[in-house]
């Protein structure tokens, strides 16, 4: 199922020639980390969210909102596709949570530095793996440093 909603998003935002940014989970495990995948994130430019916005509508779960939970602070959508979440956020004005500082802090997401790979055969784009570690690390939440330490042991990072 987890296939069919990639392959569906995936889609969707190349057929309207938005480019896009895989993070989260989806880019741990591209980069290594073997947990269960809890949904699809992503992003897009902030020019063509309400394209994406108007394009799922058919799907959407959790309408266009800014919104601040789980370390992270943007608007994005939820949408739901056979059964699986996937949630695209608009790339303009995000800030994740630092856990060290205790404070918010601006997420630059920088479409230039993206790693196309292969997932779950699917080809995508993913973000840079320095650029997923740097995040995961400022978030500090358990789901991030499990996905640290798989993604730091594959990649050799640090």
């Amino acid at each position: 199922m987890q296939n069919a909603a990639l392959q569906w998003i995936s889609d969707l935002l190349r057929e309207r020639d938005i480019p896009f940014v895989v993070c989260g989970g989806l880019a741990a495990i591209a980069y290594g980390s073997t947990r269960p995948l809890n949904d699809i994130d992503l992003f897009v430019p902030g020019k063509h969210f309400q394209s994406v916005v108007s394009a799922g509508s058919p799907h959407v779960s959790k309408s266009a909102k800014r919104s601040r939970e789980a370390g992270w602070h943007l608007e994005y959508i939820q949408f739901i596709y056979e059964g699986v979440k996937v949630e695209v956020g608009n790339a303009e004005q995000v800030e994740i949570f630092d856990s060290d500082s205790h404070e918010w802090t601006e997420l630059h997401l920088d479409f230039s530095r993206v790693k196309d790979i292969e997932v779950m055969g699917v080809a995508l784009p993913v973000m840079n793996v320095e650029d997923l570690i740097h995040y995961k690390r400022i978030l500090n939440r358990p789901v991030d440093r499990d996905d640290l330490a798989q993604i730091v042991t594959k990649e050799g990072a640090h």
